[in-house]
């Protein structure tokens, strides 16, 4: 089969695409023939080495979505045919989803419904589990609270604004000018571009005094911004940053008003397959819809990690093999 291989830690031009055996899977595993694998930016820290350095040769991808292809003596509840789709893999513990096949653990992958597609579900898991993680498990969000998602047209931006909408909160997002209309299609009731001067008071007014959640990933330009703009009790959870070293200008303005902060990992996640059936239940009703900006082919796996760290687009990259 053919797969996307790295033999050296380095820049995305390690990344080559090589003839290898089809892997077999381990009796707790499922051999998938990938259908779409995404791309984001987790991928290329394992490639460049930022994180702890993964064995070589390795084939990145974390997130996967296909078809069955094999299982493994011990698995039960999938059968060769079944849709599937899932996360976690491509991460030092097991090779990636850059190829024609992938083994997958079955704690870490879910049957996908019929009214899901296997291309948008492909971007799917690292985004829409981390932004039901964030919101539901941590954030508790509850209908009609006001919600901020930063970064609205992210990967994980445009999965929070779905979710934060299918319980029924009032979603405030931030966004470049050319993604408002997207976004409010998505459900978001109030679309602000990030650069403007009064953000803070737009968000206030937006919320009706102050918000009930918040969904961050730059914490360093955003922590004492969400202080600022909470209600009373409100949870900021935060899920990234550009710099190692957030912090407040003025931490009375979240003391005074008991905000509750959580940082967190998708990688910490007690069971995957929580997070995961979630969403794919939100495909299947057309609540949940990935927004696949483009796709690449196994050849144009280093451009694709180019364009997830560089570009400008909404929604997800997705290699389709």
């Amino acid at each position: 089969m053919r797969a996307v291989r790295l033999h050296e830690h380095g820049d995305a031009d390690v990344l080559q695409v090589e003839e290898i055996d089809r892997p077999e899977p381990a009796d707790d595993e499922l051999l998938v023939e990938v259908a779409a694998a995404g791309i984001n930016p987790v991928d290329t820290y394992f490639r460049d080495g930022s994180y702890e350095p993964v064995d070589v040769p390795f084939t990145p991808g974390v997130d996967v979505a296909g078809t069955v292809a094999v299982t493994g003596e011990a698995v039960e509840d999938f059968a060769e045919g079944d849709r599937v789709y899932g996360t976690g893999i491509g991460n030092g513990g097991f090779q990636g989803s850059y190829a024609e096949y992938a083994t997958i653990p079955t704690d870490r992958v879910v049957h996908l419904p019929d009214g899901a597609d296997l291309t948008e579900a492909g971007g799917a898991g690292v985004a829409a589990v981390t932004a039901w993680r964030a919101l539901i498990d941590h954030a508790d969000l509850d209908p009609a609270e006001y919600c901020l998602v930063h970064g609205g047209s992210g990967g994980v931006g445009h999965a929070a604004v779905q979710i934060a909408a299918a319980v029924s909160a009032r979603v405030i997002t931030t966004a470049s000018e050319e993604y408002h209309d997207e976004l409010a299609d998505y459900g978001a009731e109030t679309v602000l571009d990030y650069g403007r001067d009064d953000l803070v008071d737009a968000v206030r007014e937006a919320a009706d005094g102050g918000v009930d959640a918040v969904l961050d990933h730059r914490l360093d330009d955003y922590l004492q911004f969400d202080a600022d703009v909470a209600a009373t009790g409100a949870r900021v959870v935060g899920i990234g940053e550009n710099s190692t070293d957030p912090g407040f200008t003025n931490d009375g303005a979240a003391r005074s008003k008991d905000v509750s902060y959580q940082f967190m990992s998708m990688f910490n996640t007690p069971d995957l397959r929580v997070p995961l059936r979630g969403a794919a239940h939100l495909m299947d009703t057309g609540d949940l819809s990935i927004d696949v900006a483009r796709s690449y082919d196994l050849e144009e796996a280093a451009e694709a990690q180019r364009a997830v760290m560089e570009d400008s687009f909404l929604g997800k990259l997705v290699i389709e093999p």
